[in-house]
């Protein structure tokens, strides 16, 4: 399992990264300080760093520098709010492989970290499956047995969290939050609606919802 530490200050984005990562595969640890961060980001206990530029105490630039100096090979998603030009240019000379300017959906993001984690030699397993339900990450292809089954952007991010989880109940706050970012709208019941589209196409017994608590797919 590829190990991410993720240095951002702001906690809604910290948990949305979190749990959207950890529903991904991926062990993580969280810190809100550039000094911190700085110390921590070593290839040996790392594959990835996801980098806040406006850290506290050390910014990301000089988080960069420093691990950069220090020899580290760590890949480095930076995130950023600043949209100038500079500020971009000046990551990636630090020694960034990568930027995500906020705000920016998950998908987006989950897409540069398995790229970068690919080139680092890490395997990720890229057919999920639980029952007749599979989905294979690299062609983005759906199935129920041997049919095919066409899914939209938010369809399949709903489908791989629910095969990532196997018999676990998710509850909306945290299909929400997972599938549709740190800003989404908490009373909205666009959960219920997407798991209804994926009942239609995949079959009604494939999610079950847990009255109270939320839905599972069933491992068996």
């Amino acid at each position: 399992m590829a190990r991410i530490l993720i240095a951002e200050d702001e906690p809604r984005i910290t948990e949305f990264l979190e749990k959207g990562l950890r529903a991904a595969g991926y062990s993580t640890v969280t810190v809100d300080d550039g000094e911190i961060a700085a110390s921590l980001a070593r290839d040996d206990d790392f594959d990835l760093l996801i980098l806040d530029l406006g850290l506290p105490s050390l910014d990301g630039i000089d988080v960069l520098a420093r691990i950069r100096k220090r020899g580290e090979r760590i890949p480095v998603i930076v995130l950023t709010a600043r949209s100038e030009v500079h500020d971009t240019v000046a990551g990636l000379e630090a020694g960034a492989d990568d930027y995500v300017t906020k705000p920016f959906r998950f998908e987006e993001l989950l897409a540069r970290v398995r790229v970068r984690l690919r080139s680092e030699g890490n395997e990720e397993q890229t057919v999920l499956r639980v029952g007749d339900v599979s989905l294979d990450v690299r062609t983005r292809r759906a199935s129920v047995g041997e049919r095919t089954v066409e899914l939209t952007a938010r369809e399949y991010s709903l489908l791989e969290t629910f095969l990532r989880h196997p018999d676990q109940v998710l509850s909306r706050e945290q299909l929400l939050s997972i599938v549709w970012g740190y800003d989404f709208d908490p009373g909205s019941n666009v959960v219920e609606v997407y798991v209804g589209y994926l009942r239609k196409k995949l079959g009604n017994g494939v999610v079950e919802t847990v009255r109270n608590m939320g839905y599972r797919l069933p491992a068996a």
